[in-house]
């Protein structure tokens, strides 16, 4: 279905259940606006508007005809004391479906209209409380799968990223003020800075800038993840493989070869990053139409996967040369599986990393996943203290403001006319504006927020 774009009005009061569906010992009610305590005072025993900001009463809950709906909790936050920068209150009573639905539609008909996907964060973005970047950071925190993406998403909620951006605004409107003094006073023969200077400057920028850029390729993996694809021949033991890492019987596992015949998925976490672990049908010449269907799906997940782990049988280390020429090297790890057998005579050699373990006893597993991280993480994971992009439209925005300011550059070793190069300068600065979300259009702010959940 497709987003309905609707214009997120300030002021207007709204309300949601702010807590997940389903039984539990809470549910939390949001109302905010500026008939906020309006509709509260309607549906609660209590005087609402008596309360003092940031208080919590007891009392009774009720539908909007006085009926009794449940006992509970109520808390004022008066503007601009609150989440979203307006008067705010937040019902607590049972958890349960039933429950929270009576107590939000006793809200809906006293005077508040149903929230937006993500509305309650977009006020608080409109209101001055956050800017654009944390606004973003609230919805990752939330859909955070591992420790490394909530590290990157809680430095952003921090203000990291603005104060990066902002300090790149601060040093371009610097050389755009120079810019523009040349343009206005060409003939007084003030000497702002010299045109080495400011190609110094501006190369310095640049550089830092594309640095921030350069993260994007990490940032993605830590809200993504990534894919690691089981392959080998068949009775090897990728689905044993499977079972011993994610720790349940989630292959069929048999003598038989080819019993694997479609592609098996499970979601597991490893080396800080989340993954897709798929485990695949055996490659081998099938004369069987499934089987031959099987094998195509699994060189096709292979060529597709961000990790490969190449199972062979430590006991009979037989490998078709077929496959081994669509594994790329750099993301191929080679696992000697079935250690507790004898191990072969003579093993080839291989130009992929190694590791020997046994699925059937669950030995070497710890260093299968030492190899792992040691691929993915070449050069180390993020710390904690670096700034790290893992949106697309950051992405795209710095992108964009690398190029203009780029061009201002190459134009002061041109010498162009100042005149040309303050556009240039002026679309760097719009573009990063963007990202904190200065000059941001109704339809990119829709966009953005309509990917929250409701209640946020």
């Amino acid at each position: 279905m497709e987003f309905t774009h609707r214009t997120y009005e300030k002021g207007q009061t709204i309300a949601a259940v702010a807590t997940p569906p389903g039984e539990g010992g809470i549910a939390v009610i949001r109302i905010s606006g500026d008939e906020a305590l309006d509709v509260a005072d309607k549906i609660f025993s209590g005087s609402i508007h008596s309360y003092k900001t940031h208080t919590v009463h007891f009392g009774n809950i009720l539908d909007e005809n006085g009926a009794f709906i449940d006992e509970g909790l109520v808390i004022v936050m008066r503007t601009p004391r609150s989440y979203t920068g307006e008067d705010t209150v937040e019902i607590h009573c049972h958890g349960g479906t039933l429950i929270t639905q009576k107590v939000l539609k006793a809200a809906l008909r006293s005077g508040a209209r149903a929230a937006l996907p993500g509305e309650f964060t977009c006020k608080a973005f409109q209101n001055g409380k956050i800017d654009l970047t944390k606004a973003e950071a609230v919805q990752q925190v939330i859909a955070s799968k591992n420790s490394l993406a909530m590290q990157a998403a809680e430095n952003q909620l921090q203000g990291k990223l603005y104060k990066t951006i902002a300090s790149f605004q601060q040093k371009l409107t610097d050389i755009a003020a120079i810019l523009e003094a040349w343009v206005d006073f060409p003939e007084e023969g003030l000497e702002f800075a010299s045109h080495e200077e400011m190609l110094t400057m501006l190369t310095a920028i640049i550089e830092r800038m594309q640095h921030l850029l350069a993260t994007f390729h990490e940032g993605k993996r830590l809200q993504t993840g990534l894919s690691i694809c089981l392959l080998g021949a068949p009775n090897v033991g990728k689905s044993s493989l499977m079972n011993a890492i994610v720790g349940k019987d989630r292959a069929i596992v048999t003598d038989i070869p080819g019993t694997t015949r479609d592609i098996l998925e499970e979601e597991i976490e490893m080396a800080g990053l989340n993954f897709r672990l798929l485990d695949t049908a055996g490659i081998r010449e099938a004369e069987e139409i499934v089987e031959r269907e099987g094998v195509r799906r699994s060189i096709a997940a292979a060529k597709e996967a961000d990790l490969i782990l190449l199972v062979v049988d430590i006991s009979n280390p037989s490998i078709d040369s077929d496959l081994m020429a669509i594994l790329p090297k750099g993301q191929t790890l080679l696992v000697w599986n079935k250690t507790d057998l004898k191990a072969a005579d003579e093993l080839p050699k291989l130009p992929f990393e190694a590791v020997r373990v046994s699925a059937k006893n669950y030995e070497g597993l710890e260093e299968l996943k030492e190899a792992v991280h040691q691929i993915v993480w070449k050069s180390g994971p993020p710390s904690k203290e670096e700034v790290v992009l893992t949106n697309e439209r950051h992405f795209q925005s710095l992108d964009r403001a690398i190029q203009a300011t780029q061009k201002v550059s190459l134009g002061l070793q041109e010498e162009l006319s100042p005149e040309f190069l303050t556009s240039d300068i002026r679309l760097a600065l719009k573009e990063l504006g963007t990202i904190i979300g200065v000059n941001i259009t109704e339809d990119i702010l829709s966009a953005i927020f309509s990917k929250f959940c409701v209640g946020k």
